[in-house]
């Protein structure tokens, strides 16, 4: 198989009820504890901002990431624009006792340098610093 070089997929199970996953996606306060800070809700249409640490590899100088939230269908998927051109889409499965969290970080230009070390950045991240943080996050709720 392939790499897709437009997208950064997560498949993770965390050991947590939908319900409780859910809360921590679309809950300010939780959200800024595993994510960034942003004024999220789970309201179609909502924007808010991102407020994001630079990331000089990335050629990105940081501050506020504009956002809008595009479907929400609590507590299995929420989908958001993250900046101009990339979608961020949590989809949370029932597994047993926890949950499957399905993750694509979608609109990455395949044929753009800093925008394919933004895709390695991130895909990094949101494999291994995020993925910690949302179950510390969980397991203290």
């Amino acid at each position: 198989m392939h790499e897709d070089l437009t997208a950064v997929h997560v498949d993770q199970f965390l050991a947590h009820p939908p319900e409780k996953v859910w809360r921590a996606l679309t809950e300010p306060e939780l959200f800024a504890r595993w994510l960034m800070p942003a004024d999220i809700k789970p309201v179609v249409g909502h924007r808010f901002h991102l407020h994001a640490d630079p990331k000089p590899a990335a050629g990105f100088a940081g501050g506020p990431v504009p956002c809008e939230v595009l479907a929400v269908d609590e507590p299995r998927l929420l989908r958001i624009s993250w900046g101009e051109s990339w979608t961020v889409t949590w989809r949370l499965e029932p597994e047993g006792r926890g949950t499957r969290l399905l993750l694509s970080h979608e609109g990455f230009d395949p044929d753009d340098h800093f925008e394919q070390i933004s895709r390695r950045i991130m895909g990094g991240g949101w494999r291994t610093g995020v993925l910690n943080r949302l179950t510390a996050v969980l397991d203290e709720l």
